[in-house]
């Protein structure tokens, strides 16, 4: 077979017909389609689309730093997330929320669960180059524990003996064994070579709150202020020496904003790459309708919903002398909430997932039994047992209470002649005004005593009581002398008890943030239709924290998080009912005390789990508190941002905890 030569197949269109040309040219423009797309699907098959190394992911945020440290920024969330990614622990958190090392190659827990030995990861440094050891650990531990650094974190750490055994590893002891001692070991550590020579006094002052050095996954890399101190910006780079994997992001920077209005016109402009949806003016639904999602991949933002170990109660102050105190009525109050409805009215209106809570130790969350009785949504058990409680409604819709109060004066002591005093002169003028009853116009009493009433117990007033038994206890032989009987009917006769009428009142207090001030609307309108009036008194996180402090409140809706190795002793043991103590609702129950201790010291989970289900069946019992919901965090993040798939977190701050697998570029690399 013969094929044209170069030059003949120049001459090709000059001896096709027009038809023919057409037919050719399809053909030919099939042929080179066919080849690229050859080409291209052999190149897909033989590579594939991994992460690269690249870019800056932008957060906005609401409010400023302050302590970028972990002795002091426990208590602000901005300082935690910074402090998630500038510094490490011993232990940290995977995507499920379970304890897993950090600093640590390995560690053992001795058979009396008091003895923690732990190994560092060889090579671990400090952003400035120094090796991270076991002195800078025990140094951290010991910081927290001198109670004139005032480390809000001081509280897990007393009694904790810290004991170094080389550079590498050291033990941690305990003076009672402690199943939930892991969580305290994400405790971030400090560099001892830069904080050992700042006293305590200026600690809280030190520049280094603002110019961390750590050992985390990210570093410091600027800090924008404007004219006026405001940080505008703090930017970290990725730590290349990290000791874990290192990032896939170049970078992250914190804008930071007044308020939530800029960060969403910050997030339009795509000036910004994610935000998370806390406690400020707008809830989930709000930005849902302000948000601008564009139509390239670049342009869209993704929701992400994390799981936390927390929930939101009203807890009832039954330290306070109230109405509250009563059992009966804080059972009334649980049984009155319609918490289901309640629920899916704030899925609806706040558009944020949310969990019905009906226990303290959220048994969805850690896998425990259910409570094995609750309380039922019941209005009129919950009436009954506010009748019970003595509020009854008079027909206005408004229960109230008479209350009968001591008498100022009661006589208490045997009285007889020779006896003096305020009960003797209170004796005197009580007989001077009774009349007689044995049908005389005759006032006899005050005859009789007309001549002694100066407070001494003489034979006039022996003749007045002796006439007063005869005339008001004739079942008595008279004696003349005040016992137990005549003591009675003296106080039955010469006593008044005012008495008074008490509403059904009291103040709900709660965070002035839309969900929460929406629920406790929401709670008052189905405590109102039981006859309780209920004042609701929203205030700022500022103003909140004395209030909690002094614990200045009948009933407090707000939230507590139990960390993800569940210990109840902070919020419920007796002694917690101070301040720094958790226990909201100053409960106290020495049953539950045993079991608290019990199920925090033991190293059976079998046994734990056991404890804490009955802990949780005697709270409910005693309806210290309202227990509602466990919303979810939620945080929005450009779609462009991948690798965000986290699903529990133990706090806010957490949702960092996968940051090094985060990615915003890719390429394609041979398989």
């Amino acid at each position: 077979m013969i094929f044209p030569t170069f030059t003949q197949w120049k001459q090709i269109f000059k001896v096709l017909k027009g038809g023919e040309k057409i037919t050719l040219l399809v053909f030919f423009v099939l042929a080179i389609s066919s080849l690229l797309f050859l080409t291209v699907n052999s190149y897909l098959a033989a590579t594939k689309t991994v992460p690269t190394f690249k870019g800056i992911y932008i957060e906005g945020v609401v409010g400023q730093p302050r302590f970028i440290n972990p002795l002091y920024g426990e208590t602000n969330d901005i300082d935690r997330s910074i402090i998630e990614l500038v510094f490490s622990g011993l232990m940290t958190y995977d995507t499920e929320g379970n304890i897993v090392p950090d600093l640590v190659d390995s560690y053992d827990i001795s058979d009396d669960g008091k003895t923690y030995t732990f190994e560092l990861k060889e090579s671990v440094f400090w952003h400035d180059g120094k090796p991270l050891t076991s002195d800078d650990v025990l140094f951290t531990i010991k910081t927290i524990q001198n109670a004139d650094y005032k480390s809000p974190l001081r509280a897990n750490w007393i009694g904790v003996e810290a004991q170094k055994l080389s550079d590498t590893s050291f033990n941690l002891i305990l003076k009672q064994p402690y199943n939930s001692f892991l969580e305290n070991c994400t405790l971030k550590i400090i560099p001892q070579h830069i904080w050992q020579n700042v006293s305590p006094e200026n600690a809280t002052l030190s520049l280094q709150n603002l110019q961390p050095v750590g050992s985390g996954p990210f570093s410091l890399d600027d800090l924008l202020q404007n004219k006026t101190g405001f940080i505008q910006t703090l930017t970290l780079r990725s730590n290349r020496r990290y000791h874990g994997k290192p990032s896939l992001i170049a970078g992250i920077t914190f804008a930071f904003f007044e308020n939530m209005d800029n960060v969403i016109a910050a997030a339009n402009a795509r000036r910004i790459n994610g935000f998370a949806v806390a406690s400020f003016d707008k809830t989930n639904a709000d930005i849902k309708k302000i948000i601008r999602q564009g139509f390239s991949k670049n342009e869209q933002f993704t929701e992400y919903h994390f799981s936390l170990p927390r929930y939101f109660a009203v807890f009832f102050n039954n330290q306070k002398p109230n109405i509250l105190s009563d059992a009966n009525i804080r059972k009334a109050l649980v049984q009155g909430a319609n918490k289901q409805a309640l629920i899916e009215k704030i899925i609806t209106e706040v558009d944020t997932e949310a969990t019905a809570v009906d226990s303290p130790i959220l048994p969805d969350f850690f896998g425990y039994q259910e409570p094995s009785k609750g309380h039922e949504f019941n209005t009129e058990n919950a009436k009954a047992l506010l009748d019970a409680s003595g509020f009854v409604d008079k027909g206005n819709g408004v229960r109230e209470k008479v209350v009968t109060k001591k008498p100022a004066f009661q006589f208490k002591n045997y009285l007889k002649v020779g006896s003096k005093g305020t009960e003797v002169t209170q004796l005197q003028g009580c007989l001077a005004r009774l009349p007689n009853l044995s049908g005389s116009n005759t006032t006899i009493f005050s005859d009789i005593l007309k001549n002694e009433t100066n407070g001494v117990y003489g034979k006039l007033t022996e003749q007045a009581v002796d006439l007063f038994q005869k005339e008001y206890l004739s079942n008595l032989k008279p004696t003349g002398e005040v016992g137990t009987s005549t003591r009675q009917k003296l106080n039955e006769l010469c006593t008044t008890s005012p008495s008074t009428t008490e509403p059904l009142k009291f103040t709900l207090v709660t965070v002035n943030q839309p969900q929460l001030v929406k629920t406790a609307n929401l709670l008052k309108n189905d405590w109102q239709a039981l006859g309780v009036e209920v004042d609701i008194q929203a205030v700022s996180v500022g103003e909140i924290k004395p209030i909690i402090k002094n614990r200045n409140y009948d009933a407090l809706l707000y939230g507590e998080t139990l960390g993800m190795e569940p210990d109840l002793y902070p919020f419920w043991y007796s002694s917690q009912k101070q301040d720094p103590g958790l226990n909201l609702s100053a409960y106290e129950n020495k049953d539950v005390d045993t079991l608290l201790k019990n199920a925090r010291q033991t190293l059976d989970p079998v046994k734990k789990a056991g404890d804490l289900e009955k802990i949780q069946n005697t709270i409910l019992n005693d309806a210290p508190a309202l227990f509602l919901y466990n919303p979810d965090y939620v945080y929005w993040a450009s779609a462009k941002t991948s690798g965000i798939d986290t699903k529990k977190i133990a706090d806010p701050a957490k949702r960092f905890v996968n940051v090094t697998n985060w990615f915003i570029s890719t390429k394609r690399v041979w398989r």
